[in-house]
């Protein structure tokens, strides 16, 4: 493997800096909101899941009693 030099390695990473394409304002904003939309489904698919097993539970719970 080649050793490059420190000259040659800031130059390389300027290169590759350049080539950073940001996303603008509304594409930020949009990802935001989408991220939180997902949450919050998922939020809410597990509450249901976790609230179902806690009634199965329960209910297998008061069989032994």
């Amino acid at each position: 493997m080649a050793k490059t030099s420190p000259i040659e390695f800031i130059n390389q990473v300027r290169t590759e800096t350049k080539k950073i394409v940001w996303p603008t304002r509304r594409e930020t904003i949009m990802t935001g909101v989408m991220v939180m939309i997902m949450t919050t489904i998922l939020a809410i698919f597990f509450l249901s899941v976790d609230t179902i097993f806690n009634a199965i539970v329960n209910a297998l719970l008061s069989l032994a009693k």
